[in-house]
């Protein structure tokens, strides 16, 4: 996992209000003079009774830093960015609104300003203080001083000026981001392709990683596209691959026109003094944007400093003292509070990384607790409205339904066949989907491909092919290949031929795609039952036939196990679930992407390990799939089986479990399980991982925000900041 990174207050892009506003003009002011009017000034060298340590830090800085100008035309892109729906979603008055941004604008300077000071300090260990403000002060423009601050060659001596890179490609990707949304207006062919259908994509897809920028021989290779000479896309370097499909020159500089006319519009572009050419350093506007960015750098690098220092204190040297007792606290808190099963449900629901069960109650009967995922294969509509006629016609006294009901059902059970659900990746509003073989991907060696080999469709290419810039799904492996045939129209978007599937095929794909992700680390068995739907008979129906109890593991068609070579206790499997080198993990990820391939209960897409599964009756499932998930759970973690239902079949996975009672509870931690913190807390995924990452970040950011309040109230006081109300009267009085 990587690092938490806790931002002080950045303020967004003023870039991106374009979106939505692109030819309209919220303003009504004529004098765009107006707009350079000083609105509020700050200078945090002014600040009384400070700490010897802050005082110490002040003084030697302070004629470096100055004062701060903020000017209305910041305060009225700020708006159009995020105050103009402030009011529209939360009512605010334009007053309120106003006031409320302006003070957000001064926080952000004076948090600025300290971090300024802060990094020249920091550069001052390995040099001293007199060097670095003769070259800090050496440095034309307030935008050469800020890269100079970030260049690090003793913190990134491999790439020292690796925050310039990051704020510039910010700066440069949210330019070319504004002028893409314009663009889609004159990209008739792609508006005509773009589909409605939906599907619910794995968390992280397409998500960039927070510190990335593209390249080459060590220097950014990334350029604004815009058309014209010098901002073509030739120059772009590697936006050219996230460029617009069909776009030409001639779109382009239609969309560049149009995006630069919003902010001419509004009196933030003066076309008489500005290049509008020269978007990067001939718009006085985008040059301020781009200095917002290496501000927003400076002051994240600031707390990075800060919370690296105090990160080492959590680490106790080594010994994880400080991470031990936390976890000892929270155990013996949760024995408490989880004495009964009847609290227990919601810890369960709640569980994710940053949220642990370390104890489940003692309990009695059979049973226990558990996380499961669930693959539902449904009936489709001819088959659904059959089964409404069956229950109008088969329903009995006690409101249930009589031994018929469940046969006609059984008979209908037979007849569905599944397929992939996936369409909506390929012909959705935003297609997902590559060929393999463009990726020079073998079938059967590089993604499964099926039992023929014959299938060449992934999804999610960048989180799977480019993993320096995307992050990694979690618990989805990504090499299941669309089962079906795939056509791509000449028009653009494609024919699909899905698969179908019965259920004992669904059970096989199971079972091969496990087995492909497991390799030689384990494998899936299972059996069916016997005569499944022979087997029904009114002599078997009910456990009890007096009091009409039926017996619901009637309704369980097959029963299995993903076993690996290395023999796994309860307490290993879940501790190293999440560790992605894990076959646990790998099993789990493979199930996973099963469930976004074809279950039409998309609800489970949104747990983090699954549904929760409690003890006897309080499930609130159908009792079809509580008792064959509490069958499943009783065998452990990898057990799965398929049972029928109203709604279809269900192929359960039980993915996490918390073991059978000894009497004195079960833990995660503790006494069944004593963590390792010195063996496991690097290993990603890990339970201890898991937990010190979450211990420290929480600490971290607790430490964090009190360490921004304090700042704030030191530095932001009427000493430090002077703020000129009357000169913004305008904007909200009528």
């Amino acid at each position: 996992m990587k690092k938490k990174r806790i931002v002080g207050t950045l303020l967004a892009s003023s870039i991106a209000f374009t979106a939505a506003f692109t030819g309209c003009s919220l303003v009504t002011s004529d004098n765009a003079k107006d707009y350079k009017q000083v609105i509020a000034e700050v200078n945090i060298a002014n600040a009384q009774d400070l700490s010897e340590q802050e005082d110490k830090l002040v003084k030697e800085y302070k004629d470096t830093v100055g004062t701060s100008s903020i000017l209305k035309s910041e305060l009225m892109a700020y708006y159009l960015n995020v105050g103009y729906s402030y009011q529209s979603n939360y009512g605010w008055s334009a007053e309120q609104t106003f006031n409320t941004l302006l003070d957000g604008l001064v926080d952000n300077a004076v948090l600025t300003q300290y971090a300024v000071m802060y990094l020249l300090a920091y550069k001052a260990e390995s040099s001293s203080a007199e060097a670095v403000k003769a070259e800090y002060n050496s440095k034309s423009t307030y935008t050469e001083k800020l890269e100079y601050l970030l260049n690090d060659p003793v913190g990134e001596p491999d790439d020292p000026d690796k925050d310039v890179k990051i704020a510039k490609y910010k700066f440069y990707s949210a330019l070319n981001s504004a002028i893409d949304s314009a663009e889609e207006a004159y990209l008739e062919d792609e508006e005509s392709n773009a589909g409605t259908e939906t599907r619910a994509t794995p968390a992280g897809a397409d998500t960039e990683k927070e510190d990335f920028y593209p390249a080459k021989d060590g220097k950014l290779d990334y350029n604004v596209y815009t058309g014209y000479e010098g901002f073509q896309l030739a120059d772009s370097g590697a936006y050219k691959d996230d460029a617009k499909d069909g776009t030409t020159k001639a779109t382009r500089i239609k969309a560049y026109d149009d995006f630069t006319a919003t902010f001419i519009q509004n009196d933030l572009i003066d076309p008489a003094t500005d290049n509008l050419r020269d978007v990067v350093n001939g718009v006085e506007y985008f040059r301020k944007e781009y200095v917002t960015q290496l501000e927003g750098r400076a002051l994240e690098k600031y707390y990075h400093l800060y919370e690296d220092a105090k990160e080492e204190l959590l680490s106790d040297g080594g010994t994880y003292d400080y991470i031990d007792k936390a976890y000892n606290d929270l155990l013996r808190d949760a024995r408490e509070t989880y004495s009964k099963a009847s609290s227990f449900g919601t810890a369960m629901d709640n569980m994710s990384d940053t949220s642990f069960v370390l104890y489940s109650p003692d309990t009695e009967g059979e049973g226990t607790f558990g996380l499961v995922y669930n693959i539902l294969l449904p009936f489709d509509a001819v088959q659904s409205a059959k089964l409404t006629e069956y229950q109008a016609d088969y329903a009995d006294d006690d409101g249930g339904y009589t031994f018929t009901y469940y046969k006609k059902r059984n008979e209908l059970l037979q007849q569905i066949k599944t397929y992939d659900q996936r369409s909506a990746w390929f012909n959705g509003t935003t297609d997902y989907s590559f060929k393999a073989a463009d990726k020079s991907f073998a079938a059967g060696t590089d993604y499964y491909a099926g039992a023929e080999n014959d299938r060449e469709w992934l999804f999610f290419e960048n989180n799977l092919t480019n993993t320096e810039r995307y992050e990694q799904i979690e618990k989805y492996l990504g090499k299941y290949a669309y089962n079906g045939k795939v056509y791509e129209k000449e028009e653009g978007g494609y024919w699909l031929v899905p698969n179908k599937l019965t259920i004992d095929d669904m059970l096989e794909e199971f079972k091969s795609y496990v087995d492909y992700a497991l390799g030689d680390e384990g494998s899936a068995s299972y059996e069916k039952t016997t005569n499944y739907y022979e087997k029904l008979t009114e002599d078997t129906f009910y456990s009890d036939k007096d009091k009409k109890e039926i017996n619901y593991e009637n309704f369980i068609y097959a029963d299995g196990k993903v076993t690996f070579t290395e023999n796994l206790e309860e307490k290993q499997y879940r501790g190293g679930l999440l560790n992605k080198e894990s076959a646990q993990y790998k099993a789990l990820a493979a199930v996973n992407e099963l469930q976004y391939a074809y279950t039409t209960d998309t609800g489970v897409l949104s747990n983090y390990l699954g549904y929760s599964v409690k003890l006897g009756d309080s499930t609130g499932y159908i009792k079809e799939f509580e008792t064959a998930a509490h069958k499943a759970i009783a065998k452990g973690a990898g057990s799965f089986n398929v049972c029928a239902g109203d709604y279809g079949w269900h192929l359960i996975y039980v993915t996490y479990t918390f073991g059978e009672s000894d009497g004195n509870g079960n833990s995660l931690g503790g006494d069944e399980y004593a963590p390792d913190w010195k063996a496991n807390v690097k290993v990603e995924g890990t339970f201890e991982n898991l937990f010190f990452e979450w211990i420290k970040s929480t600490a971290i950011n607790d430490i964090s925000t009190t360490r921004e309040t304090q700042l704030k109230n030191q530095f932001n006081t009427n000493d430090t900041v002077v703020k000129y109300d009357s000169r913004i009267k305008n904007l909200y009085n009528e």
